[in-house]
């Protein structure tokens, strides 16, 4: 064939292509949570189709005779195959990881790992807490408790109907949840927890959700409605008052026609009576000021802590302006006091000053946390109603200061290929933050002790590994240290 080389360039730019658009999306909207079954797979076929026939191509057009090779002619074109095979199959996976990779870039080092805790501290003046404060939720007309309620853990309390009824008796009338949380249970669980209850006193946000994820945009109308009745269903009531398009990463779900034409139908049947979207993606940032600019949602629910995504405010005040809710999740930034001696002295008011930092900006309407223990009521709704002052900016600067270059945000993998022993080094930080932060030393030491190459290697290293990190961990420092804490010997 004349015109191999050409063709097999071409070949490989069409796979790059089809990385991006096709593997890379498809990875992309799992991570975002869409329901895979909504996912299309053909593009993703494609893509494994033309790698397979670069692959070929580029072995054929190395095969042929080189006549301008004089010295080991042979040889030399082989190599120039291979070296070409395997330039083509990294611009594959670099094409395919970067449809995706702001999630490990952008959107984790953003949020921490979200793991609510409990303050091993608690003080007497927090019994009894209660809700202090209402505010206004944008244009909807409706008084919302500053602190709210999540409901993608509570589920894991032993008696979850009675814990959140007991949440609900101390005044939060805000409750948040989705088809897909705990298996559906969620849902459920509120269905008999709120029957009875003045319906009209509480706010019910659900998501366009299927028990699996997300709807994907494109999906038919009766898909979005089939999905509401479900959530209905569950919940044991004829309405919700906001759906939320959940988790949104995308212009193209946030502004799926149908999407809208289905809540408009559920909305003149009473089954739905405001619209939102959830983000807390790479593209947070995009993703709300569409929401902003359509004037087709009344409610925004985004990651929102001290330090999270720059140009946050201003989102938040623009949405105010034009009479949109704002809701606040992920607020506490990790929560990662409970794993910290350096925090200790400070530990007992480290989520009430998270809070507080959050419902310190006007615009907001209220923030979301998931309630997972009894004593959580009393911790979280202490804050309710108070102002932050200077002693918790105190708290929140060391909480930053203490947490700077010590955990694996991303678990990115980005270090890897640094290492000349091919040690794990994100899976051994993570079971190092499992064993100081989540308090499950028992599970962070088996789980070491099954990795094949631990960390007693880097003792003799000469750390390539030093500047590999993008959050600035001292790698080989911090592999020691986990060495220390979870090895048997």
């Amino acid at each position: 064939m004349k015109h191999i080389g050409w063709i097999s360039l071409a070949s490989w730019l069409l796979t790059w292509a089809l990385g991006f658009m096709g593997l890379g999306r498809y990875l992309n909207e799992a991570i975002e949570g869409v329901d895979r079954s909504m996912i299309p797979i053909l593009p993703s076929a494609l893509f494994i189709i033309s790698l397979l026939a670069s692959i070929m191509l580029s072995i054929l057009w190395a095969r042929q005779p080189a006549a301008d090779l004089t010295e080991q002619p042979g040889r030399r074109k082989f190599l120039l195959g291979w070296a070409a095979v395997t330039g083509g199959v990294i611009g594959a996976a670099a094409a395919t990881v970067s449809r995706f990779s702001g999630w490990a870039s952008t959107t984790v080092p953003a949020l921490g790992a979200q793991v609510t805790t409990t303050d091993p501290n608690p003080h007497e003046s927090w019994k009894n807490s209660h809700i202090r404060q209402l505010r206004p939720l944008g244009s909807t007309g409706f008084m919302v408790s500053d602190i709210s309620a999540g409901s993608s853990l509570f589920t894991s309390h032993p008696e979850p109907v009675e814990f959140i009824a007991s949440v609900l008796d101390r005044g939060v009338n805000y409750i948040d949840t989705s088809p897909d949380y705990a298996g559906t249970r969620a849902e459920t669980v509120i269905g008999k927890a709120i029957a009875g209850r003045d319906r009209g006193g509480l706010f019910l946000a659900t998501k366009w959700c299927t028990t699996a994820g997300h709807i994907r945009q494109g999906e038919s109308v009766e898909t979005y409605l089939a999905a509401l009745e479900g959530s209905l269903e569950r919940l044991g009531t004829d309405y919700v008052d906001l759906v939320h398009i959940h988790s949104c990463d995308s212009v193209d779900r946030l502004l799926d026609p149908n999407v809208h034409e289905a809540f408009e139908i559920a909305k003149s049947q009473g089954k739905a009576r405001f619209m939102g979207v959830s983000t807390h993606t790479p593209n947070l940032e995009e993703v709300a000021n569409a929401a902003i600019n359509s004037k087709k949602f009344d409610v925004m629910m985004l990651a929102y802590h001290h330090g999270a995504w720059k140009n946050q405010v201003d989102i938040i005040d623009r949405a105010a302006a034009a009479g949109m809710g704002v809701v606040a999740m992920k607020t506490l930034k990790g929560a990662k006091h409970r794993g910290m001696v350096e925090f200790r002295e400070e530990a007992d008011s480290y989520s009430q000053a998270a809070f507080k930092w959050v419902l310190a900006n006007p615009s907001v309407s209220c923030l979301v946390i998931s309630f997972s223990n009894t004593q959580h009521i009393d911790e979280y709704l202490y804050a309710s109603g108070k102002p932050l002052d200077k002693s918790d900016i105190a708290v929140l600067d060391k909480y930053n200061e203490q947490i700077a270059g010590t955990h694996c945000f991303a678990h990115c993998g980005e270090c890897l290929s640094s290492c000349p022993e091919a040690v794990p080094i994100n899976d051994i930080l993570r079971h190092r933050m499992y064993f100081e932060n989540y308090g499950d030393q028992k599970q962070a030491i088996e789980l070491y002790a099954a990795i094949g190459k631990n960390a007693d290697t880097c003792a003799t290293c000469a750390s390539p590994c030093l500047d590999a990190c993008p959050e600035g961990i001292p790698i080989r420092k911090r592999l020691l240290g986990a060495h220390q804490k979870l090895s048997l010997g």
